[in-house]
């Protein structure tokens, strides 16, 4: 008998309204690894630096009885392949940009990252005829190094100013400073659970994958209960280009109905 080691899709039978891509964008060295480490591990790792290339994880809830699908694309702060990282904000539900706050490039960066992310949401937005609102929290990481500051907070405030859908927080991944609060805003936002921010629900390891479905069915009708857990799918792997622009030609056609599924276990 072989032991499953994590879900497949019959396992769980997921929304896609409940299926929701969350993409990191910064310069290099600004720390959106760590912030993904904190997330997903509540770890800090400060062994030498390595360069991200693109990686992606998967986290998988049970919230009050119904379940939800969390990806999270962390990308590359050197962007060799501009056309891609095109795809991952298109493709994209939920934005975290990064910066240092003792590195103004790095804030320049963000401020045409943020400008990017309108204008290539737009021309989606003029193809389907749709309000389209993208949640977005900026984040000035290294808050730690606040004698090094080179961002001032006037200049912040300016680029988050009179945008409904933008937050700014000032973190530290290496202290866990601001971090959940941060994806709390970030989820309420996007009109998602608050209790998918790492300090608001249970962390179960991946062999009580079993436990997650069988509480989110039990629970399927009892919208008051209040239990949350969440767990990492270990074996989740990115979805292909070829999915991710068949996504996009169904959005941009009209295609995605109400009803149609674009969630997947991998």
């Amino acid at each position: 008998m072989i032991k499953k080691t994590s879900p497949s899709d019959n396992d769980f039978d997921i929304p896609a309204k409940n299926c929701c891509r969350m993409v990191i964008l910064g310069s290099t060295k600004v720390g959106k690894t760590a912030i993904v480490s904190r997330f997903l591990n509540g770890r800090f790792d400060e062994e030498q630096y390595t360069p991200t290339i693109e990686d992606f994880h998967r986290k998988l809830y049970s919230i009050k009885g119904d379940v939800y699908q969390l990806d999270i694309l962390d990308t590359s702060g050197n962007h060799p392949f501009p056309a891609m990282r095109r795809l991952s904000i298109l493709t994209g539900d939920v934005f975290i940009l990064v910066f240092s706050i003792d590195n103004r490039d790095s804030f320049q960066e963000v401020q045409r990252l943020k400008q990017q992310i309108v204008e290539t949401k737009s021309c989606l937005k003029n193809k389907t005829k749709e309000k389209i609102d993208v949640p977005l929290v900026i984040c000035g990481n290294k808050g730690d190094r606040e004698f090094y500051r080179e961002v001032q907070n006037e200049e912040i405030e300016q680029l988050v100013a009179g945008d409904e859908h933008c937050a700014y927080f000032e973190i530290s991944a290496k202290r866990n400073t601001n971090v959940d609060q941060m994806f709390q805003t970030l989820f309420t936002m996007a009109k998602l659970p608050n209790e998918m921010s790492p300090d608001l629900h249970r962390k179960v390891s991946v062999q009580y994958c079993d436990m997650l479905r069988s509480k989110s069915l039990k629970n399927k009708n009892k919208k008051n209960n209040g239990d949350a857990y969440g767990v990492v799918a270990p074996l989740a792997r990115r979805p292909s280009v070829h999915s991710d622009l068949m996504y996009i030609k169904e959005k941009a056609i009209g295609g995605q109905g109400k009803d149609k599924e674009r969630c997947t276990i991998s």
